[in-house]
């Protein structure tokens, strides 16, 4: 058992662990502060790996299991690493009736990465969405941060080659 008195060090000497740290104490270093602070380790982490999960865990004095529990159950965190590159293809009904399964079948074929994959080469994330609410728009991407709709799978295909071709 984790004593509340005892002194728990970040795992590195990296100093973004000190802004995860302010925003611990902000939050009371309690239970009520975890999912703020794991929002806080993936904005400046980019991913919650083992190693931060159990930080977390021991300096909110919580069941490493509840915190695994709560980055495994909303959407927003992730446990890998993501690509360099981000295409979110929205799930929604409408995207789904014009072709958003194509859409993914196509990137997975062109670049060997499904539905919550990245790429081998770490270049590009293709991740899922329930709805982007861009219905009218459907089928809808979202490719690092820009909205691309009705968009065909040759479309998305050079859009993303482009992205990616561009860092060359």
């Amino acid at each position: 058992m984790i004593m509340p008195n005892k002194k728990i060090d970040p795992p590195s000497d990296d100093k973004r662990w000190k802004v995860v740290e302010t925003t611990i104490r902000r939050n009371g270093s309690s239970a009520g502060a975890l999912i703020e602070t794991l929002h806080s380790v993936q904005e400046w982490f980019g991913y919650l790996d083992d190693q931060a999960l159990t930080y977390v865990a021991h300096r909110l004095m919580l069941p490493l299991s509840k915190v695994y529990g709560v980055a495994t159950f909303y959407h927003f965190f992730t446990l890998k690493p993501g690509g360099k590159h981000t295409c979110v293809v929205c799930n929604g009904t409408a995207c789904y009736i014009k072709g958003a399964k194509k859409l993914i079948d196509d990137i997975a074929d062109q670049y060997g990465a499904k539905l919550g994959e990245t790429t081998k080469d770490g270049e590009l994330s293709v991740l899922g969405a329930r709805c982007l609410g861009s219905c009218g728009l459907a089928p809808a991407v979202v490719i690092d941060g820009d909205v691309k709709g009705n968009i065909s799978s040759e479309d998305l295909i050079a859009t993303l080659q482009g992205v990616i071709n561009h860092d060359a």
